[in-house]
């Protein structure tokens, strides 16, 4: 008896070791599983909360009296083939339809009116004003396209002119388009007039960029479908999801330009 109790306490140092491995390799995957469970517990409780469709932040066009646009085929000065007049237009329509106290005529209505006046594009504010006018428009706005790379991380440089028909404006009673169309040519590389019926924004969007990135997603925001698997990732590889986001920005650049330089002008809210 004192033989065997004296074995089993000889034995006791290397039980005991063999016993520590054991709770150390049983408690490893718990301890491990604990954390991981902590960390996704902390992570879907300090994030975000799942957005409601059609949650995300209007702006509001604020003037003294209606405002109906009319938007032109989108010009692309980016040297690729990717980006069709048309619809960058359609995009650019989309968006200002968003813009509360607006009234847009689709580039569908533009259109004829081009081919009627033999111009492709608007280059001067008397051809713009005669386009309004016909159209029975206040303003008329141009896209351009200068930079598309529609490779993720997607890139677009693009912008946005207003040209508004003077209160003055009277329409010429007969129209010579050869006659407009060389007016319309600047002379001898002198400035363009100052003129308040005519603004301009540029921007150059980037989504490798961190700031345009977080735009990105404030934007998709409320848009995007939760039970999507790409969810917000969608406004990146998809191209018109994209533009649509910049043509948003340019969007309230634009107002927010106007709002300055005109008082009681329109009114955009503050940058999600």
């Amino acid at each position: 008896m004192f033989r065997a109790t004296h074995a089993c306490e000889s034995f006791n140092p290397a039980l005991r070791a063999t016993m520590a491995r054991g709770v150390r390799l049983f408690l490893g995957p718990v301890a491990l599983a604990v954390c991981l469970g902590a960390v996704l517990f902390c992570g879907a409780s300090c994030t975000r909360p799942e957005p409601q469709r059609n949650s995300e932040s209007t702006i509001t066009l604020t003037t003294h009296k209606a405002q109906v646009w009319a938007i032109a085929p989108a010009i692309n000065l980016s040297g690729q083939r990717g980006p069709d007049p048309l619809l960058q237009a359609d995009l650019l329509f989309q968006q200002l339809q968003q813009v509360q106290g607006l009234t847009v005529v689709p580039v569908d209505r533009v259109a004829p009116v081009y081919v009627r006046l033999k111009i492709d594009r608007v280059q001067s504010q008397e051809q713009a004003a005669l386009v309004c006018d016909l159209l029975g428009c206040d303003g008329l706005i141009v896209p351009t396209i200068t930079a598309y790379d529609p490779y993720d991380p997607p890139k677009v440089g693009a912008a946005l002119q207003l040209f508004t028909k003077p209160s003055s404006y009277s329409r010429p009673s007969s129209v010579d388009p050869r006659d407009l169309a060389r007016r319309a040519q600047p002379e001898d590389l002198k400035s363009l007039p100052q003129s308040n019926d005519f603004v301009q924004v540029v921007g150059m969007f980037d989504a490798a960029n961190g700031t345009t990135h977080q735009q990105l997603l404030d934007y998709a925001y409320g848009r995007y479908n939760p039970k999507s698997p790409l969810r917000a990732k969608e406004y990146e590889v998809s191209m018109d999801r994209y533009c649509g986001f910049v043509y948003r920005k340019l969007i309230e650049a634009l107002l927010d330009h106007m709002y300055q330089r005109v008082p009681n002008g329109p009114s955009v809210p503050n940058p999600q």
